[in-house]
């Protein structure tokens, strides 16, 4: 079988089954994407609930005439597809092979092969933009201090030279996407219909920015529509394509949720912003937190680099009280100084033994003290200098 008939057979797989579908991709390892699907249009699909999904999607065209004409719909859109046998193939989403969810019984919970091939948009080579890449993620319905928060991550992962990958959709995402994009940075959102179908339609002009600067890449052929297990479907290549997950906040239920439950499972890095234990926003993320071990615990850009970036280069500096004058004395000096009376003044004699310290050791603090301009001396004793004014006040 021709390169060409290869890449066809594939996007007819994906027409004729859901992406993600297992027993499509045991075929396609085991005979290739052209005799699975001719195995699957003679009804010899091994199992029932997939042999029934390909005799409707049949009953609506030929597959084949199906792809031939979502590859011509591709090109007039600009986009192109790219299949595991081109150089551009992210290899980590080989990963998916191993993601095995406990408990799971939905059909997007146990339907996670790696996939057959994305349509992609945008110029970058999807393996180079993925490289180093980390995905933001959470609820659409965003407080405004989510809305800062992604996009504070957006602009500082983008800035730091980190491709940050994300959904397309209102809230959380878009704020990621458009932080990025701001700092002239690398984004990429994995859409779950076609590329030429911008959903939700009110990012339009968003998708056309990041079509330009970054990537949007699809699982399903141009003009598919977002039907809701779709999002479900696609959240495991979020997972899979970066080195660790933000999710931003998440209500009770989100998929948002799912994506960092698909991290986890993946083993790769899942880290959490805490929100106000106030907002039904955060309610999904501080569970997360309590239930999940390995969650991390994220208030900022140095935080994820961290967690994602390399061992001992990109360690987060620890947060720190600005340094005060008094962070540098000794615990003699302290008490020489905190036994200074508030108003008026005091001779060394009684300030040592006020301190409980020798005169000779009062005497040594005093000058270190007065050289910092704490105290100043004053008729005959100490006195604490009055501290300076902030200009326009009283």
């Amino acid at each position: 079988m021709s390169a060409d008939d290869d890449r066809l057979a594939r996007v007819a797989l994906t027409w004729l089954a859901e992406p993600g579908t297992w027993a499509v991709h045991r075929l396609v390892d085991e005979f290739g994407p052209g005799a699975t699907l001719d195995l699957l249009r003679d009804g010899g699909a091994p199992e029932e609930g997939l042999r029934a999904a390909v005799a409707a999607r049949s009953r609506e065209g030929d597959a084949r005439a199906v792809a031939d004409d979502a590859l011509a719909r591709g090109d007039r859109l600009g986009a192109r597809l790219v299949t595991p046998d081109d150089e551009e193939w992210p290899p980590q989403l080989h990963h998916l092979r191993t993601l095995a969810l406990p408990g799971a019984v939905r059909r997007v919970d146990t339907e996670t092969a790696p996939p057959l091939c994305f349509w992609v948009r945008g110029a970058w080579p999807l393996r180079e933009a993925l490289d180093r890449a980390v995905s933001v993620v959470g609820a659409r319905a965003a407080t405004a201090y989510g809305l800062h928060v992604a996009t504070e991550l957006g602009y500082g992962l983008a800035d730091r030279d980190w491709t940050v990958v994300s959904g397309g959709a209102f809230g959380i995402d878009a704020a990621a996407h458009r932080g990025a994009l701001n700092a002239g940075g690398l984004t990429v959102a994995v859409l779950a219909c076609g590329i030429d179908r911008p959903y939700p339609m009110g990012n339009a002009s968003l998708f056309d920015r990041i079509a330009e600067a970054g990537l949007l890449i699809s699982e399903w052929m141009p003009g598919a529509e977002p039907f809701r297990p779709r999002f479900l479907i696609r959240n495991r290549v979020i997972a899979a394509a970066t080195r660790g997950t933000v999710l931003v906040e998440a209500a009770a239920r989100s998929g948002a949720t799912q994506t960092f439950n698909r991290a986890v499972a993946l083993g790769r890095r899942p880290m959490v912003v805490p929100g106000p234990v106030t907002s039904a926003m955060s309610v999904g993320t501080h569970e997360l937190l309590r239930e999940q071990p390995s969650a991390r615990l994220v208030t900022g850009v140095p935080h994820v680099l961290e967690e994602v970036g390399s061992i001992g280069a990109d360690l987060a500096p620890p947060a720190r009280a600005p340094q005060r004058p008094r962070d540098m004395l000794d615990d003699e000096a302290t008490l020489v100084l905190e036994s200074i009376p508030r108003r008026g003044t005091v001779d060394v004699d009684r300030l040592a033994a006020r301190a409980g310290v020798t005169v000779r050791t009062a005497l040594r603090k005093l000058s270190l003290l007065e050289e910092l301009g704490m105290i100043r001396r004053r008729d005959g004793g100490y006195a604490l200098t009055a501290p300076a004014r902030v200009p326009g006040t009283t």
